[in-house]
This record gives structure tokens, sequence and C-alpha cells, in this order.
């Protein structure tokens, strides 16, 4: 079966990059190219002062289309009005304590500000200053201004900033403002904004000392996908996860557990008031009956015996959440098994995958399934990325709820 064309978060969106003088211009760079890997269309305006620290050239050849910096040069007549007209979003990123104080006071001595006067699509800031600057009142009253209006805010983050200093005004990382306007696209225009989904994602870990643990190869890939996905929607996301080396994607509410028990207590106070909840989870099965309080040691037996106790089931215990989605990781059987599970956890559908299979095991950036419904119908999907099995698992969601 052939893999399926990727899904593009930010496909079929024209993005507005704003650029002002600041040393993190080069991470501006990163944003631009980050965009357009999202499947955005970007155009990029600059201040004379960005043009210090970066070349035009350096956005044009990352976006594929003319940065305009001064109005009167720029190729299309009325530029500002012309990029602000065709955006979705307006992202300023650095914005600088200069930047944000003709924003606040209307104000337009530059392509930037005259680009966010003259737009109606929502706007998204990312400061970039030195800490002392940031803390000054006049910039903090100019930031409670612009967001009485409706401007949206990434950041500052704290870290070392130019001057040597550690404080609060460090630029946001790209990912990081990428992210930001994911969400705000996604509460704004999102076909499940005001919605809650709760996401479980990773496996648990039963400890058998305070070293060893039985548990799975699952990643969280999958549930991460799956968060992400419905925070793009516009829902407000819990992702209750087991030990996995993954970022927080951005403005997702994270909660981290180790074990089963810990899994389903967080998942019990998430789900009460949840939408939705999808259980991607791989939680272990078993668990230890008895813990050692430290760690084992090799004896002089060649075997060591190990008594184990089932775990509850989490998805069949939990009483509620809205649409209530399980997973079936399977290496045989995948119809039998999957099907089996629908009544058992009370599920209205189950998403099935043989992770035996190429591209659909653990720690794979794709996958390929099956949806398995209550009504006994079913729908097999191509091999895809796991951010386009998330889309599709919520299609069916967002068609229940």
């Amino acid at each position: 079966m052939e893999a399926a064309p990727a899904i593009l978060p930010l496909a079929n969106r024209h993005i507005a990059l704003g650029v002002t003088g600041s040393i993190s211009c080069y991470k501006a760079a990163d944003i631009a190219s980050k965009l357009r890997q999202a499947g955005a269309t970007v155009e990029v305006v600059m201040t004379p002062a960005a043009t210090r620290f970066i070349a035009p050239l350096t956005f044009q050849s990352l976006t594929s289309r003319p940065v305009v910096v001064d109005m009167f040069a720029a190729d299309e007549a009325e530029a500002h009005v012309e990029v602000a007209r065709r955006a979705d979003a307006f992202v300023i990123a650095p914005a600088t304590a200069n930047c944000l104080a003709n924003l606040a006071h209307g104000q337009a001595p530059d392509m930037v500000t005259l680009t966010a006067l003259a737009t109606r699509a929502p706007i998204l800031v990312a400061p970039a200053m030195d800490n002392q600057m940031w803390d000054h009142p006049a910039t903090q009253e100019n930031v409670v201004t612009l967001r009485n209006r409706g401007v949206e805010f990434v950041g500052p983050a704290e870290g070392r900033l130019a001057s040597g200093r550690v404080g609060l005004g460090r630029l946001a990382e790209p990912s990081a403002v990428v992210g930001a306007l994911r969400m705000l696209l996604g509460q704004r225009t999102g076909d499940l904004a005001g919605r809650h989904v709760v996401v479980s994602a990773g496996g648990t870990q039963e400890p058998l000392d305070p070293v060893r643990f039985v548990g799975n190869r699952s990643t969280g890939k999958m549930g991460f996908a799956i968060a992400e996905a419905a925070r793009d929607r516009g829902a407000f996301v819990t992702l209750v996860t087991g030990p996995v080396a993954l970022e927080t994607p951005y403005g997702i509410h994270r909660v981290d557990v180790a074990t089963v028990a810990e899994m389903l207590t967080a998942l019990e106070q998430a789900t009460a008031d949840s939408d939705a909840i999808i259980m991607s989870a791989a939680p272990a099965d078993y668990r230890p009956a008895n813990p050692s309080e430290h760690k084992m040691k090799k004896g002089a037996e060649d075997g060591l015996s190990v008594d184990l106790v089932r775990n509850p089931d989490i998805i069949a215990t939990l009483p509620g959440g809205g649409v209530r989605v399980g997973f079936a990781a399977e290496t045989r059987n995948l119809e039998e098994y999957a099907r089996a599970k629908i009544p058992a956890k009370r599920l209205d559908f189950i998403v099935a995958n043989d992770v035996s299979a190429a591209g659909s095991g653990f720690g794979a950036d794709t996958n390929q399934v099956t949806i398995y419904h209550r009504d006994g119908s079913h729908e097999t999907f191509p091999l895809m990325t796991k951010y386009a099995v998330a889309m599709a698992i919520l299609d069916r969601v967002k068609a229940r709820l």
C-alpha cells in the first residue's frame, strides 16, 4: 500500500512575518523556514534596523518571495496594505521594545508597524530585548494595551541575553513561535475550538526495584501527534504521558506519570469535564507484585522469578470522558482483538495497527491503521504520518460531538 501525502498543519495559510532590529534576528530565519516546512506561504516585511543584523536576501531565499523593507521601493503599490490583506496571521518576531511602543500608540514609521495597522488578521508578537527594557513600566504598559486589543504574545523566555545577563527577554524558540501560531489559528477558526480533548501517550514503568522496571517500547509519538493536531483544531488539550523523550508541544497541558495507577488517577481527574478521551498510551498490563525497596543483587542462582499481578484496564475503568477512543497495537489477529475491545472498553471506535509491520512500529514517524467502529463498520487507511493519522481520528471524534 502506497503512503498517503503528508498533511501539513499550515497548508493553505498565508503568514506575514515581521522582523525588527534585534540581535535575535537570526532566529527569525529559522521561524521562516519552519513556517514553510509546515506548509505556509510566507511573506517577510522588515524594518531598516533589522537589515543591519540579517540581509533580506536570507528571507527571500527561504520564502521564495520578495522581502519588503521600504514601501516606497516595493514592487507592489501600497505593499503594506496588500501584504496585510493577504495574511491569515501576522507574526512579529523578534519584536523590539521600540516596536511594541509604536504598535501600542498606533505609530507606523516602518513596514512592520504599517502592516500591523493595516491587517485585520490576528497578530502574534514575540518580544526580544534586554530584561531591564522588558521590565520597564512603559514596556509593560504597552504590553497590557496590546493584549487588551487582542494581540497575542509568545515569550519572552528567560535565559542568557546578548548583554551577558541572565533574565527575561530572550526571543522564544522558533518551535514555540510556530506552535503558538498554530494554536492561535486553531482557536480562531478550528472546528474543535472550545472543546476539551484528553490524550494519553507513551508507556508506563512498573518498578521491580528503584533501578529496574517492567515496561514496553512505546515512544509516545502517536499520542503527542494527536495532542498537537487537537490543539491545531482549537481544542484545549490535556496530555497525560508516561516517561518519554519528547518535548511538550506549545500550549498543551502536560501531566507526567510513571505507573498505571498514576495514569489512571490523572485521567480520572482530566476526563471529569472532557469532550473526548483518546487512549493512545500503552500502559503495562502487569506489575510486579512485590517490588523491592532496594536494588536487587545478583545471587548464586542462575535465574530470577518475579510474581506479576494484573493492572486495572484504564479506559475500561474510566466512567465517561465524552467520545471514547481506544488503540489496539497488535502483532497478529488484528481485527479479532480490536473488535473485542470495543464493547469491553465501551469505545465509540478503536484505532488498530500492526506494530510488527514496516513503518507502523514503535518509534516510527508513520503509521498504518484501521479504525473499527461500534456499529461494526471499519475504515482502512494507507501508511500516513502520525499527524495525518491524528487528523483522521479527530475527524471522527468531531463527527460524534
